[in-house]
């Protein structure tokens, strides 16, 4: 069985593979999460983790996936059983997906708030700057006998 080779270390800031690189063969995966090979391969009938392929059909997990291994082996140590582990991964797939949303509809709201701000201002700088020929507003004037006065905009 081949061994999917270790991240090759650059002198550069990179830090390993990117989280959804499918680089780790079945049995290195299960070395790095202490899981059986079996383990996984059940975990993956269940549909709890979706490992890459290799054009050859080899499984290929990512760090992400192995992540994931984590947190299942944590939970099902813990005492909760495979559909909690379904429903609880699903649920924190929400929340995450819930949040995005929530950081984009609140940058969205600023930017709104931002332009009624310029609007504001822009709106405040033309009345100071407008005449002043307005008419006198009435404040109570008795029923039956308002009068309107229109003037055309010269």
């Amino acid at each position: 069985m081949a061994r999917a080779s270790r991240p090759r270390r650059s002198s550069g800031a990179h830090q390993g593979p990117a989280p959804d690189a499918a680089v780790y063969v079945i049995s290195v995966a299960a070395e790095l999460t202490g899981l059986h090979p079996q383990t996984l391969r059940s975990y993956e009938r269940l549909g709890l983790v979706t490992p890459g392929r290799t054009g050859g059909g080899g499984r290929r997990y990512s760090p992400r996936d192995v992540e994931r291994l984590r947190q299942i082996a944590e939970l099902t140590a813990a005492g909760v059983g495979v559909e909690g582990v379904r429903r609880i991964l699903e649920l924190e797939h929400q929340v995450d997906a819930l949040q995005r949303r929530n950081a984009e509809l609140a940058r969205e709201a600023e930017a709104a708030r931002e332009g009624l701000r310029q609007a504001l201002a822009a709106a405040r700088a033309a009345a100071q700057s407008a005449p002043t020929n307005k008419l006198p507003v009435l404040r109570s004037p008795q029923p039956g006998q308002s009068l309107v006065v229109w003037r055309r905009p010269r």
